[in-house]
């Protein structure tokens, strides 16, 4: 089945662009444009995308708002910002309001469907310039702000810290020598207990608690 695209960005060259490309791919469909985040939010209820490439600054409503409000209501799809913004301001405010990827506009097109289907299996697809951002912002934490990890087993830790470094299930069962069912059932059980939404909310949570430096 493929996977069904929202692209939302203000510039209609972008928008067309995108289209063109990812038309080309048989694992994606683009089931709708939008250009502006009001549209995207209003799209998203009538269509149910997989996943939203949201822009980040749109006018009416700003792509981390209508992700806020997207991800409030419809928690099962999937956000990827695609923006020219790699900055601290722009990066922790996105992942905060729930989106799971966040690209930079200039990502090779075939990174791009990579980075797609990684996201529709549930992988974390952060540029490394927003992880390095994420990892500053949440290292400047207090203590006082870690959350408790008593409700879970050791081996949950254990696959949760290999999630903060940004490994897929596979990579996850061959580094703890289990099969991938198990580490299946793991990820949801982790994220369950510590009512996560996904895994790149997971990684930041691991990394606040001082799992991983």
């Amino acid at each position: 089945m493929a996977i069904r695209i929202l692209i939302a960005d203000d510039h209609h060259v972008v928008r067309r662009g995108l289209v063109f490309f990812l038309k080309t791919q048989p694992e994606i469909e683009i089931v709708g444009e939008a250009k502006n985040g009001r549209e995207a939010v209003e799209l998203t209820l009538k269509i149910r995308p997989d996943i939203v490439l949201m822009d980040l600054e749109m006018p009416i409503m700003n792509g981390i708002d209508a992700t806020r409000e997207i991800k409030g209501n419809f928690p099962e799809v999937k956000i990827m910002m695609l923006t020219s913004f790699s900055d601290q301001d722009h990066v922790i405010p996105a992942i905060e309001a729930g989106a799971s990827g966040y690209q930079l506009k200039d990502i090779e097109p075939d990174e791009l469907v990579k980075a797609i289907n990684h996201l529709m299996n549930g992988e974390n697809q952060l540029h490394p310039k927003a992880t390095s951002h994420l990892l500053s912002h949440l290292s400047a934490k207090s203590s006082a702000d870690r959350k408790p990890l008593d409700d879970l087993t050791k081996r949950e830790v254990e696959v949760l810290k290999e999630i903060a470094k940004g490994k897929s299930n596979k990579e996850i069962a061959s580094a703890l020598f289990i099969t991938e069912k198990t580490v299946k059932t793991h990820v949801s059980n982790l994220l369950s207990k510590l009512e996560l939404a996904d895994r790149t909310q997971a990684a930041l949570f691991a990394v606040r608690n001082g799992l991983i430096g």
